[in-house]
């Protein structure tokens, strides 16, 4: 029988652990909160000094038994659960219901499972940390406060199901101001000249940048006339030419908002899907060797980017060892955390550098691997030297007019050998390119003119990374709380995603602008970021729980009774669409779902007839003839023949509306690192009719995949 228990939240950690422990420890786990306030009611007393009402979750009622009865068997509970505010609140509500001292050193706190991490925190345990549970509590009440308080008025005003929160709200409101900006946006006419130059060993083309040293905009087509004839017929020469070295320094280790971020935009992962993934790598997963589970991960909720000194010593000898020493940087790569970030864990990194992606691939799921991947090589390569490239910059004068021509060559790749950090825009990414040898003083021939008409572009809409991006930045929010924000704003139909860019409904609109007239500080962005503010003072112990909620709640009820006399019910009436619904004979309309729009019967619900929107691609399907439509599907778009359920054909690759020469099937866009590349839907059927009619075609085009 065992003499010590310990609670941790998961079975995939209880698992984990218990092989560290030994057979003295029984592990057991809690599924997540014993506690929480009740669903059917407020649970909190507005009159006595916001007192909660704490019931045990539907369900827990086996799992707390269990607890109970191992708890009574046991001399000593140690409660591990994760080390955050999350984590001390759900020790805190463990060690209320088993009847536990709070105030003994049952706490047991670690950042990564390993084995030397597991039991260094078993020889420290301290109590439970209340100035942590007292941030957890005030936030779990702030969100219950606005939460069951304003979201009646919104189901009275507006329609049922919805919802607002202190976070959600104001994430709704950015995309909608963001649509906004991009509606009453006016685009400004520009545009470029580029001159090509003929070289006796290739060409050199450069780019009008200005008269008399100064940069010069051409805003329109007279301008550029203009430029022209000045230069016609006059002399070309390089009058400078600059060479310098340039150093490119790595990223910092991931924290959780860049790890979503990244994770969006190199392998389109949502960021709820990177949480739950990266939970699994931090929890334990069995790596082959006899030795069972493992945690491949630190904790994954942080925005801290400090990394132990005895993880940098193990990646620096990684590093020397596999890439030389050249890749060694002279000291240790420290990286700032910024001001207001909580510091109380590492960065987010491999638990042992010596467990390379490649070595773990095979005990993986995709998914695993490939996060896993994006962390070890985000890791490693923040502890490597920079990468130098050499930049040229040529100056090329006509009379009184420059063009410029710029570029550079990577001369020593440092870091960027395993890893360069994504862009949210393409337009972010660096151009580079090698520019042939010229001197000073040297004349040119006259160039090819190519002018170009541009026109400025509004700010993009958010993407998943770029909205978590500036949550961060803003202070809204905290990294826990980004996935489930934008989940919900995703369910409560307030935006869709369309392209991976968020859009907001006309229903978003609506809600923020009544929000943004009644409860203008609750959606405010300063407002909701000085709350994050005092909740990690409450964290520190420097400001009290009940004064924040004092505070919050005064001006908020006044705002409430405010709006419940003034607002008038909102009427959101349905786009009609062009199709008939062929079980009520009634005009479809548009409705907004989770994946996007939809049409339904507008006699729901004595009709609940639906239909995705048809969308043709311009492709047949090759089995029937009928065309070829985009679907959305749970995660991904696909493109599926419009005689569906007859006819099942199904493409994954957006068609390109070429048809295969050799064998008459759609071609379609394989996208691979930001490049485009036409291939043929049925590769298989490809190569057998290529192989009988033109076995040489057949052997270079393998030799071409293989290469690829």
């Amino acid at each position: 029988m065992a003499d010590y228990l310990v609670i941790v939240e998961s079975p995939a950690k209880a698992k984990t652990i218990g092989k560290y422990l030994g057979k003295r420890y029984a592990v057991k786990a809690s599924m997540g909160h014993v506690r929480d306030l009740p669903k059917s009611q407020l649970g909190v007393d507005v009159n006595q000094d916001f007192e909660p009402k704490y019931i045990t979750i539907r369900g827990k009622g086996d799992v707390i038994k269990t607890l109970k009865s191992a708890t009574k068997k046991a001399k000593r509970v140690f409660l591990a659960a994760d080390p955050d505010r999350e984590g001390e609140a759900i020790a805190w509500h463990l060690a209320n219901v088993l009847d536990l001292d709070e105030t003994a050193p049952c706490r047991v706190v670690f950042h990564e499972i390993t084995k030397d991490a597991v039991k260094d925190a078993f020889k420290n345990p301290r109590q439970i940390h209340m100035d942590l549970v007292n941030a957890q509590q005030t936030r779990r009440i702030l969100d219950r406060l606005v939460g069951y308080r304003l979201s009646p008025l919104l189901w009275k005003k507006v329609k049922k199901g919805l919802s607002a929160g202190r976070v959600q709200s104001v994430a709704v409101r950015l995309i909608v101001e963001r649509e906004r900006e991009i509606k009453a946006f006016n685009p400004e006419e520009y545009w470029t000249v580029d001159a090509k130059f003929p070289l006796e060993k290739g060409s050199l083309t450069a780019r009008f940048y200005g008269y008399n040293q100064e940069k010069t905009a051409l805003p329109n087509q007279e301008a550029v006339t203009n430029l022209l004839d000045y230069a016609k017929g006059h002399q070309y020469s390089i009058e400078h030419v600059k060479k310098s070295e340039r150093k490119r320094n790595p990223s910092p280790p991931f924290t959780t908002s860049s790890l979503q971020q990244e994770a969006a935009r190199k392998l389109g992962f949502r960021a709820y899907r990177t949480m739950s993934v990266a939970q699994q790598l931090y929890e334990g997963l069995d790596v082959g060797g006899g030795g069972g589970s493992v945690g491949l991960i630190t904790y994954m909720r942080t925005d801290s980017t400090r990394i132990s000194d005895t993880a940098q010593s193990e990646a620096r000898t990684y590093i020397s060892e596999h890439y030389g020493n050249d890749y060694v940087p002279e000291k240790p790569k420290q990286y700032k955390t910024k001001g207001d970030a909580q510091d109380a864990h590492e960065g987010i990194r491999p638990t042992s550098v010596l467990r390379s992606p490649a070595e773990m691939k095979s005990f993986l799921s995709k998914d695993q691997y490939r996060l896993y991947k994006l962390i070890w090589d985000r890791f490693v390569a923040s502890q490597m030297s920079h990468a130098l490239l050499d930049t040229t910059t040529i100056d090329i004068r006509v009379r009184d007019a420059r063009f410029r021509a710029t570029g550079s060559v990577l001369k020593f790749p440092g870091f960027m050998a395993i890893y360069t950090e994504g862009k949210d825009d393409a337009s972010e990414e660096e151009q580079s390119k090698l520019l042939p040898p010229v001197s000073e003083g040297q004349d040119l021939g006259e160039p090819e003119m190519t002018p170009e008409q541009h026109f400025t572009q509004p700010p993009p809409r958010f993407s998943e990374s770029s909205l978590v991006k500036e949550m961060e930045e803003r202070g809204i929010g905290r990294p826990s709380t980004y996935a489930p924000t934008i989940d919900t704003i995703l369910k409560r139909g307030y935006v869709v995603l369309d392209q991976k860019r968020f859009t907001p409904t006309e229903l978003g609109e609506i809600v923020v602008d009544m929000l943004n007239e009644y409860f203008h500080e609750l959606i405010d962005v300063d407002f909701t970021a000085h709350l994050e503010e005092e909740l990690d003072a409450i964290e520190e112990g420097q400001v009290d729980g009940d004064k924040v909620l004092k505070d919050f709640y005064g001006p908020f009820e006044e705002h409430l009774e405010q709006a419940e006399k003034s607002l008038e019910h909102v009427q959101i009436a349905d786009e009609e669409s062009d199709v008939e619904c062929e079980k009520c004979g009634r005009m479809m309309v548009y409705k907004h779902g989770r994946y996007g729009k939809f049409l339904a019967c507008p006699g729901f619900p004595e009709c609940r007839n639906t239909k995705p929107i048809i969308k043709e691609v311009g492709v047949n399907c090759p089995d029937c003839g009928s065309p070829l439509v985009e679907r959305k599907g749970k995660r991904r778009v696909f493109y599926g023949c419009s005689s569906y359920p007859e006819c099942d054909y199904v493409l994954w690759q957006k068609p390109s509306g070429q048809y295969c020469p050799v064998c008459q099937h759609p071609m379609v866009e394989k996208r691979s690192k930001g490049k485009v590349e036409i291939i043929c839907s049925n590769e298989n059927e490809h190569d057998k009719i290529l192989q009988q009619e033109n076995p040489k075609q057949a052997e270079r085009e393998n030799q071409t995949a293989s290469r690829r």
